[in-house]
């Protein structure tokens, strides 16, 4: 049994008819998984996981999930052991239909699984309703792929995203990027790049292709931290990864001039 249709089953056998769809998306959906990439899965309930079943879904998805530590090699369609050496981390999420449908923002995610917080989970923590923002570019990305896992298509389960809560949601979690910027630059970089291409053009593209739409616009002395991102993205696994010191010195200036792009089409609510 694949990663995908362990995620299925653990669903199905935690919440029953409760699940309402399971849909696929990130890289998966946007143009195929990279070295690197998580499995990235929305679960739709009709209701709140109870306590036993927030930790039946827990102890689930540690099994389940790759900690990012193998050689990140197993795809979709592969053969995945829970939690071995080539397993790929699991992004999960699961809402409550009724919290967005009818859409409003911000909206709430009543529990979420990602192998960052992998260190907590094993403490104790078992995950929370809260407010994430980031759903309205998950829930944008589920449409857009259209990628059930099970249940209906997605268009039938969930409301599209207006362009000015896509914009509210891309600002709201930047102090959390930057924060990240010298423990994570690839994907910081990468994700300031959607970011700034999204605000512009309204849609969401994979991480490459925001890469390449911004490289496009920046001016020479900021394009080599991206390009290297963009590379280290599309070819290597995380324990493969460097930067010399030329393109580390570079990372803050390039991140502040895609900062100053971003500020100045936030305003904005509508693509331009």
């Amino acid at each position: 049994m694949n990663q995908l249709q362990q995620i299925v089953a653990l669903a199905d056998g935690v919440l029953g008819r409760d699940v309402v769809g399971v849909y696929l998306h990130g890289s998966a959906v946007l143009g195929g998984l990279r070295p690197a990439s998580d499995l990235d899965v929305l679960v739709v309930a009709r209701r709140s996981p109870a306590e036993r079943e927030r930790s039946a879904l827990l102890g689930g998805l540690l099994g389940i999930s790759g900690t990012g530590a193998g050689d990140g090699t197993a795809e979709e369609g592969g053969d995945g052991a829970g939690g071995a050496d080539g397993a790929r981390p699991v992004e999960l999420a699961v809402v409550v239909q009724s919290d967005v449908r009818p859409w409003r923002y911000p909206p709430a995610c009543d529990f979420l699984y990602g192998e960052w917080l992998r260190a907590e989970y094993e403490a104790g923590s078992v995950p929370r309703p809260e407010p994430m923002p980031d759903l309205a570019l998950l829930i944008t990305m589920v449409l857009a792929g259209d990628r059930p896992l099970a249940g209906p298509p997605p268009a039938r389960v969930l409301d599209p995203v207006p362009h000015s809560d896509l914009v509210r949601a891309s600002v709201a979690g930047l102090p959390g990027l930057l924060d990240d910027l010298e423990g994570d630059t690839r994907n910081v970089l990468l994700t300031l790049a959607r970011i700034w291409s999204t605000l512009a053009t309204g849609r969401i593209s994979r991480k490459d292709t925001a890469a390449d739409w911004a490289l496009a616009r920046l001016p020479p002395e900021h394009r080599p931290v991206l390009a290297h991102a963009r590379r280290l993205y599309l070819d290597c696994r995380y324990s493969e990864e460097s930067w010399s010191g030329e393109l580390r010195s570079r990372v803050r200036p390039h991140a502040d001039r895609v900062l100053a792009e971003i500020d100045r089409l936030s305003p904005g609510n509508g693509p331009h």
